[in-house]
C-alpha cells in the first residue's frame, strides 16, 4: 500500500520528464500502465545495462506495467480507450498536435471520462511561438537563459551536467497532477495540464537572475554571488588536480576559515559585494592549491565551514551517508537510486521495471 494506491495512470511518455513523473507515482502505489509503441521506449536501448536492462530505463520505469500498442491502428486505439475508461490520470509527451491527430486530445478523452486528469508535457507548451520548435533539455536551457551562466572561466557556456528542464518539468507535472487529483475528489471533474519544460525551469532563476527579472541587465557569472563572483561560494583546484568547494557565504564561515588560516586581514573583503573579492579569491586559490583534496578533507573535519570535496559519481554513491540513508540499493540483480519521497509509516519496497509488453 502507498499514498497513491488505487490511482490508475496511463503513461504515454518516453525518455526522462514523463517517466520520472509517473515512476514517482508508481513508487507511492499508483498503477501505472506504460503504453509503448512496438519499438518500445528508446531509453530501453540506452547503455549501460545491468541485470538485463538499461540502468536509465530501470531507474525511471520501475513498478510500472508495459502495454504495447500501435496507436495508428484501429485495434491499438480501441485498446487505449479501454484503458482510459477507468483511468484517473493520462500523461503524454508528444509534440503539440500529435494527440489530436491520433484522436486522443483532452476534449475527446474528457468527454469519455470527465474525471480524468490529463497532463501534456512538452518543451515549450501547447501554444506560443515556440510550441512546435523541436528541443531537448539543453536547447530549452539555452533559450531560458540558464546556459548563459553555466559557463567556464573563459565565459563560454558548457554542456550542463544536469538535465534541469527535464527534471523541473517532471516535478512540476507531478505537483500539478496531484493538485488536480485532490480537487477532483470533490468535484468529480478532472482538468488539463499544459506542462512545458521551459515554463517549469524559468522560476528556478529567481536567485541568480534578479536583475534581469526586474527589467535590468542580465547577470554575469564573475560578478554574481551564486555563480562565481564570491570567494566563499567558489570552486577551488587542489594540489592533486582535484577540486573542493566553499559553499556558504555567511560571514561566520568566513571568520572560521580565515581565523584557522591565520589571515583575518581578509575578513572585511568577505563582506564586499560579489565581483569585489578578487584578492580573497586569489588567496584561497593559492591556499587550496597547496594541499591535496584528501588532505583538505582531513583539515576541515573539525571546522565549522561550508566546505565539500568535489566527488565523482562513484565516490558520491560510495559515501557512508548514502548507505545510511538507503539511497543506493541493489534489487533483482541490479542497482537503483531509491526515491527521495519516503514516508515514516510506510515501507517502500523496490520493484523491477517491466519488459516490453509485460503487463498486456
Amino acid at each position: 500500500m502507498g499514498k497513491l494506491t488505487g490511482v490508475k495512470v496511463i503513461d504515454l511518455t518516453v525518455f526522462l520528464p514523463g517517466p520520472m513523473m509517473t515512476m514517482m507515482m508508481a513508487d507511492q502505489g499508483a498503477e501505472v500502465i506504460k503504453v509503448e509503441a512496438p519499438a518500445g521506449d528508446p531509453a530501453r536501448e540506452q547503455t549501460p545495462y545491468e541485470g538485463g536492462q538499461s540502468v536509465w530505463f530501470r531507474n525511471l520505469n520501475r513498478g510500472k506495467h508495459s502495454v504495447v500498442l500501435d496507436l495508428k491502428s484501429t485495434a491499438g486505439k480501441a485498446h487505449l480507450w479501454q484503458l482510459i475508461e477507468n483511468a484517473d490520470v493520462f500523461v503524454e509527451g508528444f509534440r503539440p498536435g500529435v494527440m489530436a491527430r491520433l484522436g486522443f486530445d483532452y476534449a475527446v478523452v474528457a468527454a469519455r471520462n470527465p474525471r480524468i486528469v490529463y497532463c501534456s508535457i512538452s518543451a515549450f507548451g501547447q501554444q506560443g511561438e515556440l510550441a512546435h520548435h523541436p528541443a531537448h533539455d539543453m536547447a530549452v536551457q539555452a533559450l531560458a537563459g540558464f546556459l548563459s551562466v553555466n559557463d567556464g572561466p573563459d565565459g563560454a557556456p558548457v554542456v550542463p551536467g544536469v538535465a534541469a528542464s527535464d527534471m523541473a518539468a517532471g516535478l512540476t507535472a507531478l505537483s500539478a497532477t496531484l493538485m488536480a487529483l485532490y480537487a477532483a475528489r470533490d468535484s468529480g471533474r478532472g482538468d488539463y495540464i499544459d506542462c512545458a519544460m521551459f515554463d517549469s525551469l524559468l522560476p528556478w532563476c529567481v536567485h541568480t537572475a534578479s536583475s534581469a527579472i526586474a527589467g535590468g541587465a542580465a547577470p554575469r557569472s564573475d560578478s554574481q554571488r551564486s555563480l562565481g563572483g564570491a570567494a566563499f561560494y567558489q570552486v577551488y583546484r587542489t594540489k592533486d588536480g582535484k577540486h573542493v568547494v566553499l559553499g556558504g557565504r555567511e560571514l561566520k564561515f568566513a571568520a572560521n576559515l580565515l581565523e584557522a588560516l591565520g589571515r583575518m586581514d581578509f575578513y572585511p573583503m568577505a563582506d564586499k559585494p560579489a565581483g569585489e573579492q578578487t584578492e580573497l579569491i586569489v588567496f584561497l586559490r593559492e591556499t587550496f592549491a597547496s594541499r591535496t583534496r584528501d588532505a583538505w578533507i582531513n583539515w576541515f573535519a573539525d571546522k565549522d565551514v561550508a566546505f565539500s570535496p568535489v566527488l565523482d559519481f562513484r565516490e558520491a554513491l560510495n559515501q557512508p551517508h548514502v548507505a545510511e540513508r538507503g539511497l543506493w540499493i541493489e534489487h533483482d540483480g541490479a542497482h537503483m537510486i531509491a526515491p527521495a519521497i519516503r514516508f515514516a509509516r510506510e515501507k517502500w519496497e523496490p520493484k523491477r521495471a517491466p519488459g516490453l509488453g509485460e503487463g498486456s
